[in-house]
C-alpha cells in the first residue's frame, strides 16, 4: 500500500535523524520511539494544523446493506428500430456539440436490430415501487428490471415525468429491499457520497466521490436545483442513487457534463425530495403538477443592484412577464427583482424556478419584490406549468395492449389553434402506433369514437380496447382515422 510505504520512510527519517546525533542512549531510544508513533499518526491523518482530522470513509457496509436495492433496468424499442435520442433540447450529431450536459442511457444495438437501451434504478417500496430517470424509460415498448439476486421482472410504466426527468416502475414482486430516503436540504458540500449504478452494463458499480456544488440550474431543467458531484457516473449509471454516508439516498445521478460522452469529474443527480414529490403524484392522481409563474428571469450583478438602488447583488430579476400568469396578476413588472418566495430568500436567479415548480397549482403564495427602490410585499395563486408529464399507456407487466405513444394535454394555445376540446397531443410514437402512421406531433382527438379527454383518459381508453383501435387524428388542418392494431 502507498500508505504504508509512506510510513516506513518517515519512520526511517526519524530512525537516521536519531542516529545522526551521537550515541543511542535509552533517553534517545525514548525519544525515537516517540518520534516513531507521531509520524505514524501523521502519516494516517494528515491534515492541516487546526483542523478536524478524520480517516478516509469505508463504504464497504454501506454498499453490503443498500446495494441489494439498486436495480438494472433495460428497456427495448422493437417498433422503432433506431438509436435512442440525444437529451431533449440538444442535437443528435456529437460533432454539433460544444462541451454539453447528456443523459447517458447505455448505446444501442445497431439499427437493422430492435433497439435497446440500460440504465439503473433503485427500490423505494418493498411492494416492488422503482425509481429511475424519465429518459430511461420514455417511449419504450417493454421495460425490464433485474435484481442484484438476477431475479428478473417486467415492469409496469406508472408514469413519468419528463420537467424534473422522473419515472415510476412498478413490479410484480413482494418483500423486497428498499433504500433509506436522506433530506438533500442538510447535505453540505464536501460531504462524500456514493454512486451505484451500472455503467457499460455492469451492474452493482460503486463509485465515490464528494458534493461537489448544490443548488445547480442546467439548460432546459430550471425546475431542478440539481446536486452535482464529482463521482464517477458514465452511460448506464443513469437512474441510480446517489447516497451519503448514512447508507440515505440524497439524489438520482442524471447527467454529465462530457467533451467525450464520458465521466470528466461533473455529474449531476436530482434531488430525492423532487422526486419522492413526482412518485407521490403519481400514484396518487397519476399524474404530475408542478407551479407556473409566469416570468423570466435574469441574474442580478452588481452594477445591476446599484442602478436598483440595492445594498448587494441578489433576486431575480424579472425580464418579462406572460400576461396572464400569477406574476401578471400580482402586479409584477419588468424591472422588479423578486428577492423571496413565500418567506424563503433567492440568493441567485436559478433558485426560483425550482422553489414555483415544487408548488401545487393554486396554492396561495407570498412574494418580496424590491420595485422602484424599496421592497414590498405581493400575494398571488401559482398557476400550472404546461404539462410536459408523459403517461405510459396501457403497459401492463406483460407488455400487453400497447400503443407505443408518448402523449401530453393540450396547452391553452394548442387548444386555440387546433379547435380541439381535450386531445392529446403525440410527443414521440413507437411500437404498434409507429407502424400504422401516427406520427409525433399529431392530435389525438378520439378513441373509437369516444373523445380523449387527457393522457389519462387515453390509457383507460386504451387499456379497455380489445385488438384494434381506430384513432381519431387531427394533422396540420386535416382530420383522418388511423386503425391501430394493438393485440
Amino acid at each position: 500500500m502507498q500508505v504504508n510505504k509512506f510510513k516506513r520512510s518517515l519512520v526511517a527519517v526519524a530512525i537516521v535523524g536519531a542516529f545522526a546525533v551521537g550515541a543511542v542512549t535509552a533517553e534517545r531510544l525514548s525519544t525515537i520511539k516517540h518520534a516513531t508513533a507521531a509520524t505514524q499518526t501523521a502519516a494516517v491523518t494528515v491534515a492541516p494544523a487546526g483542523a478536524a482530522m478524520t480517516a478516509l470513509p469505508d463504504f464497504a457496509e454501506l454498499v453490503a446493506t443498500r446495494g441489494p436495492a439498486v436495480v438494472q433496468i433495460s428497456v427495448s424499442h422493437d417498433g422503432k428500430k433506431v438509436a435512442m435520442r440525444a437529451p431533449r433540447g440538444m442535437p443528435e450529431d456529437d460533432d454539433e456539440l460544444p462541451p454539453w450536459f447528456r443523459h447517458f442511457p447505455m448505446p444501442n444495438a445497431p439499427s437493422d436490430a430492435p433497439s435497446r437501451g440500460m440504465g439503473s434504478g433503485f427500490i423505494v417500496g418493498a411492494d416492488g415501487v422503482v425509481l429511475t430517470n424519465a429518459h430511461v424509460v420514455a417511449d419504450a415498448d417493454e421495460v425490464v428490471v433485474r435484481l442484484t439476486d438476477r431475479r428478473e421482472f417486467k415492469a409496469k410504466v406508472l408514469g413519468i415525468d419528463k420537467t424534473t426527468d422522473v419515472a415510476v416502475l412498478k413490479i410484480d414482486a413482494k418483500n423486497l429491499p428498499t433504500v433509506m430516503i436522506g433530506n438533500p436540504d442538510t447535505t453540505r458540500v464536501g460531504e462524500w457520497v456514493v454512486a451505484i449504478g451500472t455503467p457499460y452494463g455492469l451492474d452493482n458499480t460503486v463509485t465515490a466521490g464528494i458534493v461537489s456544488a448544490k443548488s445547480r440550474s442546467l439548460p432546459n431543467d430550471a425546475a431542478v436545483p440539481f446536486i452535482q458531484t464529482d463521482a464517477a457516473v458514465n452511460p448506464g449509471n443513469s437512474g441510480g442513487p446517489l447516497f451519503n454516508l448514512k447508507g440515505e439516498v440524497i439524489g438520482i445521478n442524471s447527467q454529465i457534463f462530457s467533451r467525450s460522452g464520458g465521466f470528466q469529474g461533473v455529474a449531476f443527480a436530482i434531488p430525492i425530495d423532487v422526486a419522492m414529490n413526482v412518485r407521490d403524484q403519481i400514484q396518487q392522481h397519476g399524474k404530475v403538477t408542478h407551479g407556473r409563474l409566469g416570468v423570466t428571469v435574469q441574474e442580478v450583478n452588481q452594477a445591476l443592484a446599484e442602478n436598483f438602488g440595492m445594498k448587494e447583488p441578489g433576486g431575480a430579476l424579472v425580464g418579462a412577464v406572460a400576461k396572464d400568469g400569477a406574476a401578471a396578476k400580482a402586479g409584477i413588472e419588468p424591472g422588479d427583482v423578486i428577492l423571496k418566495f413565500d418567506g424563503k430568500a433567492i440568493t441567485r436567479s436559478s433558485d426560483l424556478p425550482p422553489m414555483v415548480a415544487k408548488v401545487s397549482p393554486g396554492s396561495a403564495v407570498t412574494l418580496e419584490v424590491w420595485h422602484d427602490g424599496q421592497a414590498r410585499k405581493v400575494k398571488t395563486i401559482i398557476g400550472e406549468l404546461e404539462d410536459r408529464t408523459t403517461v405510459a399507456l396501457a403497459k401492463d407487466a406483460m407488455g400487453q395492449g400497447k400503443l407505443g405513444v408518448a402523449v401530453r394535454g393540450l396547452s391553452a394555445e394548442e387548444r386555440k389553434a387546433t379547435a380541439v376540446n381535450g386531445g392529446v397531443v403525440v410527443e414521440d410514437v413507437t411500437g404498434a402506433a409507429a407502424i400504422a402512421g401516427v406520427r409525433p406531433g399529431d392530435v389525438i382527438v378520439s378513441v373509437n369514437r369516444t373523445p380523449v379527454k387527457g393522457p389519462e383518459h387515453l390509457k383507460e381508453l386504451i387499456g379497455a380496447a380489445g385488438k384494434s383501435v381506430a384513432l381519431l387524428i387531427q394533422r396540420d388542418e386535416a382530420r383522418i382515422f388511423i386503425p391501430v392494431t394493438i393485440g
